[in-house]
């Protein structure tokens, strides 16, 4: 069983690290190569959103299995049940939820004129929040490939 709930997490991880890959490395780059700044920054942000949500997704997937990971490894004498790889899967949820559902309002804020940040300090901000989420996805697939 514990074969398959890693197996089951390793590839989770890496269906979430290929989306949040193809969307910074692929499909915002040619939003805005291709098409207006404004409808690209309509369309990339309509991108995010959905990567978003199927992140909230993914997350509680991951969170499932790990902590059943982690408890097995833990009733086993070979660990507590909070692993490294639950707080990894614990980074990118907050990444998510602080780099979209928090900052995204303040964004929409800050595009309208109001608010205290500029939008590209925010930006900058949600940016470095997607970048960090990535490497965090990138440890726990490594993390599975060995299977820790």
């Amino acid at each position: 069983m514990t074969t398959v709930l890693r197996q089951v997490r390793t590839l989770v991880a890496a269906v979430w690290l290929g989306l949040v890959l193809t969307l910074a490395a692929v499909a915002a780059p040619v939003l805005f190569a291709g098409l207006e700044r404004a409808e690209a920054g309509r369309l990339a942000g309509n991108l995010f959103r959905i990567e978003a949500h199927v992140a909230l997704g993914l997350a509680v997937v991951l969170f499932l299995v790990e902590r059943r990971l982690a408890g097995l490894r833990a009733r086993a004498g070979q660990g507590s049940a909070l692993s490294a790889n639950v707080l990894l899967v614990l980074g990118a949820l907050f990444c998510t939820v602080l780099g979209y559902f928090a900052l995204q309002p303040l964004m929409e804020a800050a595009r309208a004129g109001q608010g205290r940040w500029s939008f590209g300090a925010l930006h900058g901000v949600s940016s470095s929040l997607f970048a960090l989420k990535g490497l965090l996805l990138l440890a726990l697939v490594w993390r599975g490939a060995g299977t820790h």
